[in-house]
This record gives C-alpha cells, sequence and structure tokens, in this order.
C-alpha cells in the first residue's frame, strides 16, 4: 500500500477571480510534485463527488440547495470573501466527494493514507453558511459518514491551519465522538478558538482548543501541537483527520505563524506516529489555507513526504 494522492482538473474551475484563495495555488501544487517524482510515488484514485445527502450530515439543506442554485445561475457572494462562480458548485460538490472517497479507499486497506488536494477549501464552513473563503466542509463530512455511514465509535480531526476552523468546531460541538484539535492564530479571523470553547454535552472536553499569539516561534507551535496531540492519543480514535493549511507557514501573506517548510514534516509525522498507535495509521488529509504560492507547493511536498514514509514506501 502506498499514498493515495486526490486532485481533480474540476478544482481550478472553482473561480474566485483576485483572490486569495485561486486555482493557481493548486497548479503549484501539482506542477511541483511532478516535477520532483512524488507525484509518481502516490496511487491517484479517480474520486467522485457527495451526494446531497452525504452533505447533509452536516450542513442544513436549505444552504445546500441555496448555494447550488447560486452557481446554477451564474453566482455571486456568501460574504465579503467568499466567491461563488458557476461551476463552484460542482467543485464543492467534488472536494467533499474526494475526501469522502479517501476515507473509504483507506478504511478498505486499499491505500495506507491519503492526501487530497481540493479546493474550495471547507474549515470555516459552518452549517447552516459558508464563508471564509469555504463552501462545504469536507473535513466535516468525511467525519461525519464515518460515524454515520461507517460505523465508527471515535475519529480525530487535527487542524493546523492558521485560522480557527470554527465550522468543525461548530459541527461537533455537543458530538462526544469526535475530538477536535486546532492550533491557531488568536485573536484573529474568524474571532473563535478560545481555550474555554471546549464543547458540550456530551462534546465536553472533546474540542481542544490551541490558540497561539501572533509572532509564535516555530518551535514553540510544534511543542505546543505534540502536547495537544497527547489528548488525541488518549482518545484512541479509529481514523485520523488532517486538516492541512499551510499558511502557518513564516511567509503567508494572510497569516504566517512561524512554521518553516520542515517543519510540516515534523507535524506530518508526529500525526503519523499516533495514527499508527490508535488505528493502524488510518489517516487521511485534506488541504486547506495556505497563500505563499512560493513556498506553498514546497510545504505540501513536505506533508506528503511525511506521509509516503509512513506508509513504508520512502523515509
Amino acid at each position: 500500500m502506498t499514498t493515495a494522492l486526490y486532485y481533480d482538473d474540476l478544482f481550478l474551475r472553482h473561480d474566485t477571480g483576485m483572490h486569495p484563495e485561486s486555482a493557481e495555488r493548486l497548479v503549484r501544487i501539482v506542477d511541483d510534485l511532478m516535477s520532483s517524482g512524488l507525484w509518481d510515488r502516490c496511487d491517484h484514485p479517480p474520486g467522485r463527488d457527495a451526494e446531497v445527502e452525504e452533505i447533509a450530515l452536516v450542513h442544513d439543506r436549505e444552504y445546500i440547495d441555496a448555494l447550488l442554485q447560486l452557481a446554477e445561475e451564474g453566482g455571486g457572494q456568501l460574504d465579503f470573501d467568499t466567491p461563488v462562480s458557476r461551476d463552484s458548485g460542482r467543485a464543492a460538490l467534488r472536494a467533499a466527494g474526494h475526501v469522502l472517497d479517501a476515507v473509504e479507499t483507506v478504511l478498505k486497506g486499499d491505500a495506507a493514507n491519503a492526501l487530497c488536494l481540493v479546493r474550495p477549501p471547507g474549515h470555516h464552513a459552518r452549517p447552516e453558511r459558508g464563508m471564509g473563503f469555504c463552501l462545504f466542509n469536507n473535513i466535516a463530512i468525511a467525519a461525519a459518514s464515518l460515524l454515520e455511514r461507517h460505523g465508527l465509535k471515535r475519529v480525530a480531526i487535527v487542524d493546523w491551519d492558521a485560522h480557527h476552523g470554527n465550522g468543525t468546531q461548530e459541527a461537533f460541538w455537543l458530538d462526544g465522538r469526535v475530538i477536535y484539535l486546532s492550533l491557531h492564530l488568536w485573536p484573529y479571523y474568524p474571532g473563535t478558538g478560545g481555550e474555554d470553547e471546549a464543547g458540550a454535552g456530551e462534546g465536553e472536553d472533546k474540542i481542544v482548543n490551541v490558540p497561539l499569539p501572533l509572532g509564535v516561534r516555530g518551535e514553540t507551535f510544534v511543542e505546543q501541537f505534540q502536547a495537544g496531540l497527547e489528548r488525541v492519543r488518549n482518545f484512541s480514535p479509529e481514523f485520523t483527520l488532517i486538516s492541512a493549511g499551510f499558511d502557518s507557514y513564516v511567509g503567508d501573506p494572510l497569516a504566517g505563524a512561524g512554521l518553516a517548510v520542515e517543519d510540516y514534516r515534523t507535524l506530518t509525522d508526529l500525526v503519523t506516529t499516533v495514527a499508527k498507535a490508535c488505528c493502524d495509521g488510518r489517516l487521511v488529509s485534506t488541504l486547506e489555507g495556505g497563500y505563499n504560492l512560493e513556498a506553498l507547493p514546497k510545504c505540501v511536498a513536505a506533508h506528503l513526504e511525511g506521509l509516503l514514509a509512513a506508509d513504508g514506501s520512502g523515509t
């Protein structure tokens, strides 16, 4: 088994115009992975579109229908920074579907782990509306599917994007079957993610927020991440999901949290070690943020090298 790498040209047709979350992000990543040889070391499943019923495991049907209709009518704005184009609905269904296919592929044992190079991203999308560049919450939909469709009892979501995944937190606030670990800059967009936000009801203490100050050093980020992973290990998840944002890179124009390119290999190694200990290495990662077009491909490559090393096919 090796790492499954998911991608589709349809993601480039989610047209955001002059916007940080642009198709050029994926173009640069794919070109770099192909030229470095990492692309050819992975399997490339065809993926699929998500069904509306699968999206509805997390999102309200009224919102799903309104978003798809907006796209069909030519697009518009969900909010001041979340554009929708004519092909955005199709791209969003395929992004969520690729992550769903990835978890199914790993569950079946057809891949050791997977990385999903998808857009639009997802972790800001709340159940009733998208925001923050995000339309459907890809990672939350995958977690909900693991619980509701595949019968798992405990799922971990690890989020190292520099912005707090408020949509993911909201989706599982009351659900004790998911532990959500997020390291993020705070106070910062979207304004959530304080330490006191820890879930409620069955979900109490299953939301693990690690807010970090602007200007945090990379070594501090890594140390805090490793400490947070102990909470994940103690939860004994049956599957691990990563919201892999790369805007914690020190030179990111929208955030930056002191991380160097090589730190993403360290973060990956830390998560895969926990996944091996808890769930036989079953892990799927999906792209979230990251807007430095020169560094983003290198950060993704470092992450992918870690996934390949975890599956035994590389170092």
